[in-house]
This record gives C-alpha cells, structure tokens and sequence, in this order.
C-alpha cells in the first residue's frame, strides 16, 4: 500500500511508522516485533470504501478507507485487550462490527456477543447489543450491569435488507439455547425468527437469508447437525454423533438453494466435502484430499455458494466441484497470475466487477490486491508487512515421517537463508492448543526469528493435531506427556538422523500447550535437549483440569475425555517431574493470563529450584497469554536468543 495511505491511516490511529537500522553481527529484531499495517479487509458493495482491521499494541480497530484517495473516514476503537471478532458490510453506507475479548498476544480472540455499526462518514454510530447492556441514548455507550443480558452474534448481513441482520442471541449461562432474531442496525429493534433445535447452536443461511442448519451439542459434546427446509418449517436431525460416530459441519448451500454442502468425518484418513439432496438419499461425495482436511471453504463472488476447497501441505491447493464453473476458473486465472502463493477472494462488489484477494505464503505475511474484472488487471492495495521481502526470508519445507508405533507425523521445517549444509543447532517448537490446532505452511515468527539467529526450526503437528482427520486427532485423547510427547521425541529422532539437527545442540521451546511439551521433553528425555523454553505454558495438569471442570458441564465433560481422570494427572505434570530434568530452563509468563495462569509457573519455577536445576524467569505482572507490550516482547526475545545462544550457539539480539 502506498505509504501516503500508512501514514493517514496511522495517524488518525495516533500511531507513527518506525524505522528499523540492522547494525552487523547481532539479529535485529524490530522488523518481528512491529505490528502488522493491516490484517482483514473487505470491500464495500458498491466499491467506494474498503474495511479495514488494524491491529495495535493491546487492541484491534476496524478503519473504514475511502477507495478513491485511501484516506480513512471513520474507525470503531474498542476497549483495551478487544479484538475485532468479524465484519460484514451490511450496506454500502453501514459496516457491523463483532467486538472479542483477547487477553495476551498469544491469546485466541473470544466474541463477547458485542455488535457494533457506523456509516462510512461516522455518523449513526451505535452499540446495536452487547452483554453489559445498551443505552438509548446515541453513541457507542454500554450500560453495565450487575445481570448481563444476552450475548448477540452475527448471522447473516441479508444483502437484500439494507436495514436489517440476521443475529443470533446467546444467553450467558452454561450450555444455553439459542435464539435466531432479525436485527434493526439502525433502532436495534430486534424480532424473534426461531428458536435452536439444540443447545451451544452454530447457524447457516442460504443466499436469501433463510437459516436452513443448526449444528450444535448438548453438555455430552456429541455433535448434532439438524436441518430445515425454510423458516417456520420443522428441524429434522441429520447427524447424531453419539449414533454416527462422527461429525458432520454445514457448509452451504447452492444458489437455489436446492443442494447442501457438508463437511464430514470419516473413520480414518482426512474429512471430506460431500454434496446432500435434503429431499434425496445419502451423501456425493466431492472432494477429499488422501492427506489433509480442507483448510478453507471457497465460495462464489455472492460470498455464499460454496465452489470448492483448499488444502494446505507443501502449499496451499484450490479444488473446485466444477473446474468449468465460472468462478473455478477464475481462481485457476489467478493461480497462473501469482504462482505458488496461496490466493482466495476475500469480498467483492455487487456487480461483480471489483474483486477483492489475500496472496500470501510462507516466506509472505500477506498482500491484498484489487482485481478488476473487466480490465483483467490486478494492484496492490494492502500489505501487512511490506518491510519483509519473501526471497530474502526462509521457506518452511513440509516434512513427513513416522512415529515410533507407525504412525504418519507431519511437520514444517524452516532452516536458515542460504545455509550451509551439514547438521546445525535446531529448536523443536510444538504449537499450543493442542487439540485441532496444527502448524501450517504460513508466515511464522518464531520460526523466522529462530531461522535468523542460526536455528533449523521444527514445527510438529503431533497426534491430536487438527488438519489431519477425526482418527490424528483422537489419536491424541488422554495422551498429554505419552504418545503426544512420544511424537516431538520421535521427530527430533528424525531431524538427527536426516542429518539436519546436530544431536548435541538441540533445545525445545512451546507456548502454552507447546511450554507443557517442552517441560515435558526435558523431564521425559533428559539427555536429548540441551535446554528448554516455556512461554505462558501450562505445567500442572491438576490444576487446569479443576479450573477447565469448574466452568460448565461440557468443560467437566472436555477434560475427562481429553485429559483424563484428575488422579491420573500427577505423574504427566512437569511440576511433579523436576527432579528428572537436567538442562537449564527459561520460563516466561504474564500475571493476568487467563488462560495459562502465571500459578503454572510459579509452581514450576519452585519445583525447579527445589530440584537443584538450573532456571531464568521474565514475568510481567501486567500481561495476559502472550506479552502484548513492545518493550516487554522485545525484553522476551532478547532473553530467549540470549538463553539459547548460550546453550546452541546461535545469534542473540541487537541492543
């Protein structure tokens, strides 16, 4: 994006750009630690405006940008720790806007149930609904309350009601049902559609806004898929998990609305995406990838008719229901025009002609182009960090290989910029979750700072890992610290013998779920890491299945089946296995961490201490899951490269 349209955009935000100067002999890191410019964007319907998410230091704002000039018009700025769930432009004057909570940089956002809408020239601002309450008074203004009502989420913008939306109402207790209402975006009048066939509801409408899918689950967390034929008809069950076996997820339907689409598990092997005649018999199956799960759904330029799907490996791959289809082909245009980069179409006009696209991959944090589909010519409009140059960054190479009981494992793994070749010091960086959560081929900033400091960086997605089909991801019930761990063990074997990581320098670092499995590397094979690092990590098994049983019945029923029983959680803790580790530790944590509570480490802080071993700590009493602050992010980065410079003998940071 041009940089007069950074800079209006950065100081109605009351930003400043930065500048970056590398000094020789150290890794700066400034260039990893500035926000991204830009994250979502989507392009109004009669193309004079773009919305635009923007991310800052502890919060995410919605900008609306006038296409002609790129200059901003008006924003939506939500409290601190907010994040921007979703945006929609319901018409070509008015912009929705679903607020989140996010509490650490680390964090996943949490829709709180807030909905906000402002035209494009900033007027007619309004809190539509929100948990804490609504005045009637103009304004974005909440009313607090002692009893919050009820949470309200976007369903459908209705195109074709320039005043209305579609909206579901949640009530704020465990394991609700749920309410379908049609929204006034301007008087916040709000009028009853129908009511949720099952409890904790997910919808889908059809291009005419009917809701046509209710999928949900009871406090057993056994999915239920129902269906209807349009509104005021009767919901019929079409999948029971406890009955079936599996999960079936609404996807769509076609544009008349005639054929669904559906997304089902299978026994073994990856999901697959399959046709469904409501009024017919049994399910078509359309596309299925021998590997991996669907990554994204694509849909038509109406936003609503599924097309095909992606999948992501060694790349990211498009397949279509009809290659002749006009939009298929337009995606394989696309695909010639940007090469390997994954490409999808994030919004377009109501004519059609102006299109939207996200371009990114691994070695690119994301680039938005306008298309014109008249002139068949394409221009950048947003990048999200155009400072970083994709041929002057690392590739992340996709890996396979087995696990010690035959189990295919996948990964990424990402090694320095013209490296030489030979075995090097490498880090091991299981990602958090851990459950349907999985590393992909993407932009990741770990494995870019690590990668540039000198490290050959491996990203597993052991079992339990999403992308991978319902039989990897159970593969990982009740398997914290045994087979799961098994996995990074067993990869880290791997790297060694492939002649990639060099046996005596090798270190394992996680965050969250991935903290728990370093501690747990070093306590379980405690002469294969020379050090590990835990990052807002989760250390007492215990104590999370209490706080993870106390929150509704469906968590008490989540942590039994994934975790397991409490008395059986002892022996896989790290806290109770200190006296087995033998290689220094790092550990990080913020004090208001929800999600990971600073407790964890602490707790295994002490055990560490108690046990003769030898460990560093940063904690920052004023972050949440992940540090939001520059100069705490900056102060965590510097420790780490200089915790494994130490012990590998990479880069450390410039100062």
């Amino acid at each position: 994006m041009p940089y007069r349209a950074i800079l209006a955009v950065t100081l109605l935000l009351g930003l400043a750009p930065g500048r970056t100067h590398a000094q020789p002999g150290t890794l700066d890191l400034t260039p990893y630690l500035r926000q991204d410019v830009y994250e979502r964007v989507k392009i109004s319907p009669d193309g004079a405006h773009y919305a635009v998410t923007v991310p800052l230091e502890d919060r995410t704002v919605l900008v609306v940008v006038r296409r002609s000039d790129l200059q901003p018009t008006t924003k939506i700025l939500g409290r601190k720790d907010s994040a921007v769930d979703g945006f929609w432009w319901a018409s070509n004057e008015r912009v929705v806007v679903s607020m989140a909570h996010k509490y650490g940089s680390r964090d996943q956002p949490i829709a709180i149930g807030e909905l906000h809408a402002v035209n494009v020239d900033g007027t007619q601002a309004r809190l539509l609904a929100s948990p804490y309450g609504v005045d009637e008074a103009p304004g974005i203004v909440a009313r607090y309350k002692v009893q919050l009502e009820q949470a309200v989420y976007m369903l459908d913008p209705l195109v074709d009601d320039p005043r209305n939306i579609l909206v579901y109402s949640m009530p704020l207790k465990s394991d609700p049902y749920i309410a379908i209402e049609k929204l006034d975006i301007y008087n916040r009048r709000r009028v009853l559609v129908a009511a949720a066939p099952v409890r904790r509801a997910d919808f889908v409408a059809d291009a005419q806004g009917q809701v046509r899918f209710a999928h949900g689950a009871d406090a057993d967390n056994m999915a239920k898929l129902f269906y209807r034929d349009a509104r005021g008809a009767e919901w019929r069950l079409v999948n029971d998990e406890r009955a079936s076996g599996h999960r079936v997820f609404p996807l769509g339907l076609s544009a008349d609305g005639a054929t669904a689409y559906l997304q089902v598990e299978r026994d073994t092997g990856p999901d697959a995406v399959v046709a469904w005649n409501p009024h017919g018999a049994g399910f078509t199956e359309l596309l299925r990838d021998p590997a991996v799960d669907p990554y994204r759904i694509l849909y038509d330029l109406d936003g609503h008719t599924p097309i095909g799907a992606s999948f992501m490996t060694d790349r990211v791959r498009n397949r279509f229901f009809d290659e002749d289809a006009p939009a298929a082909r337009f995606y394989r245009s696309l695909e010639k025009a940007f090469g390997t980069d994954a490409v999808h179409m994030t919004s377009a006009t109501a004519d059609g002609r102006l299109v939207l696209l996200y371009v990114w991959s691994d070695r690119n944090n994301g680039d938005y182009f306008l298309f014109d589909t008249a002139r068949r010519s394409a221009a950048r409009v947003f990048s999200r960090r155009e400072w970083f140059v994709p041929d002057a960054v690392p590739a992340s190479k996709y890996v396979r290989f087995q696990a010690r009981d035959g189990m295919a494992l996948h990964g990424y793994l990402t090694e320095p910029l013209a490296a030489a070749d030979g075995p090097r010091p490498m880090v091991v960086l299981p990602h958090g979750g851990p459950f349907g959560v999985f590393d992909g081929w993407s932009f990741d900033d770990d494995a870019q700072i690590l990668a540039a400091a000198g490290y050959a960086v491996l990203r597993v997605n052991y079992r339990g890992s999403g992308n991978y089909g319902r039989a990897y991801m159970r593969a990982g019930l009740q398997e914290w610290g045994g087979r799961m761990q098994d996995d990074l063990t067993d990869a880290t074997a791997w790297a060694i013998g492939q002649g990639i990581a060099d046996a005596s320098r090798i270190c394992i670092y996680g965050a969250s779920y991935g903290g728990y499995a370093a501690l747990m590397g070093v306590a379980r094979e405690p002469d294969l890491y020379r050090c590990a690092v835990g990052y807002v990590g989760v250390y007492d098994l215990e104590l999370m299945h209490r706080a993870a049983s106390s929150r509704s019945r469906s968590g008490r029923t989540w942590a039994l089946e994934w975790m397991g029983a409490r008395d059986t959680l002892a022996a896989r803790s790290p806290t109770r296995l200190a006296g087995r580790i033998k290689a220094p530790v790092f550990l990080a944590a913020g004090g208001t961490d929800e999600r990971a509570p600073i407790e964890h480490s602490q707790r295994m802080e002490k055990a560490l201490r108690k046990a003769g071993v030898p460990v560093e700590t940063l904690y920052f009493p004023n972050e949440g899951h992940g540090f939001y602050t520059e100069a705490h992010r900056r102060e965590y980065y510097t420790r780490l490269l200089d915790f494994l410079a130490r012990h590998l003998g990479g880069a450390t940071a410039q100062r």
